[in-house]
């Protein structure tokens, strides 16, 4: 299956909403090209750095070269994959060409990766263009130097919005227009992490998950976290990746379970479910001895062990529907059946004095002495009646 954010990227700059200003940088050091040999492009996740190169490449028949970091971490890989780049002409007779060089953040300076990248941008014969998140690590700092830097801004929630509408409806989907906008609220101006969540809720197969999905905001970030452990190991933050979920401990071990057989296989599978155990274990000990200071090592565990399992970086772009876990999903459902029918027991046990525990025992009575006038009366919502209704018809069969 497709990744949404690769069905549909943007191949020209009409197409990229939200980035003006960068559109004009990007065209200016093209024109001006060899003033500055390289175009730095960066900003926050999902705004449009890759897709801004393509978009270059696009309009101006010019082929392109993408290379990860991840790939050219030390002098020797550099050597022989971006040397020859810079130096050979297009293999596609096209009119030229752009060395895209995309999440330069992987890149390391202690086994000369970061020197010999700046000195084959002072030897170039085409455009190099780099992307990064954080720019402003000090490793960067002579880079800077040698390159134009361009920054990027969030997306708005307005194009976010408008987009995922537009893909709706080319991809002849319905989706609650509230749900839409949860998605593009919780994306925080990342259009790939917008298009994911879409392309996750397009194709869950149970209709009951689409509907109360938007109404589970920690369910919407583990999706998040679990693309930072899986695909972005290089991320120097990755022990720190579960802070900002809230969500227990002992949740995010059953999302791992349940998700690592969809990244891993063969020997990665062993290794990320080894890493999983032995988190199990820490979090045993601190359960059972109190030894609070293993709480670094189990998070250490579920979060690098498991990333770590596989050899190469995977890209953020790399599209993967992952599962909640099939207990969780089943005590959730359970739980808000369970919130709506003691609502409804405690509205009608007010009403005619007896306890909340009686009506309960006797709720299957109340779908058939509750008329339309009495759940009028007992001001019961919208979803407390779709509720009764359903019980009712369940309760026939």
């Amino acid at each position: 299956m497709m990744p949404l954010c690769e069905k549909y990227r943007c191949e020209c700059f009409v197409d990229i909403k939200g980035q003006e200003a960068a559109i004009d940088s990007l065209k200016s050091f093209f024109r001006n090209f060899p003033f500055k040999k390289a175009l730095l492009l960066h900003g926050p996740s999902g705004t449009g750095k890759t897709s801004l190169a393509y978009a270059l490449a696009q309009e101006n028949e010019l082929e392109i070269l993408e290379l990860n970091a991840s790939d050219l971490r030390d002098r020797e890989k550099l050597e022989q994959i971006l040397k020859p780049a810079t130096q050979q002409q297009s293999l596609f007779g096209k009119k030229g060409k752009i060395i895209l060089i995309d999440e330069i953040d992987g890149i390391t300076i202690d086994r000369g990766g970061l020197p010999e990248l700046i000195a084959l941008i002072e030897k170039t014969s085409f455009p190099i263009v780099i992307t990064a998140n954080n720019i402003w690590q000090q490793k960067f700092a002579l880079l800077r130097r040698k390159a134009e830097l361009v920054k990027l801004k969030e997306i708005k929630y307005e194009l976010i919005l408008k987009l995922l509408q537009n893909i709706v409806k080319k991809e002849k989907k319905k989706l609650d227009e509230n749900l839409l906008k949860t998605i593009a609220a919780k994306s925080r101006g990342d259009i790939r992490a917008a298009l994911n969540d879409l392309q996750t809720i397009l194709y869950l197969e149970k209709e009951t998950e689409v509907k109360e999905i938007h109404e589970r905001e920690k369910e919407e970030d583990i999706f998040q976290v679990l693309r930072k452990v899986f695909k972005n190991k290089s991320d120097p933050k990755l022990t720190e990746v579960y802070d900002s979920v809230d969500m227990p401990i002992d949740d995010i071990f059953l999302w791992l379970e349940e998700n690592i057989p969809y990244e891993y296989k063969g020997e990665e599978l062993a290794k990320a479910y080894d890493a999983l155990s032995k988190a199990d274990v820490f979090r045993g000990r601190i359960h059972r001895q109190q030894h609070w200071r293993f709480l670094v090592y189990e998070n250490f565990l579920l979060s690098a062990g498991v990333s770590f399992a596989s050899k190469k970086t995977k890209s953020l772009s790399e599209f993967t529907i992952y599962q909640r876990p099939k207990r969780i999903l089943k005590i959730w459902l359970q739980n808000q059946k369970y919130a709506k029918k003691k609502s409804i027991a405690a509205k009608y046990a007010k009403a005619v004095h007896i306890s909340i525990k009686r009506a309960m025992k006797e709720f299957f009575l109340l779908p058939l002495i509750l008329n339309k006038e009495a759940r009028k009366k007992l001001n019961l919502s919208e979803d407390e009646i779709k509720f009764l209704d359903e019980y009712q018809e369940k309760y026939k069969k």
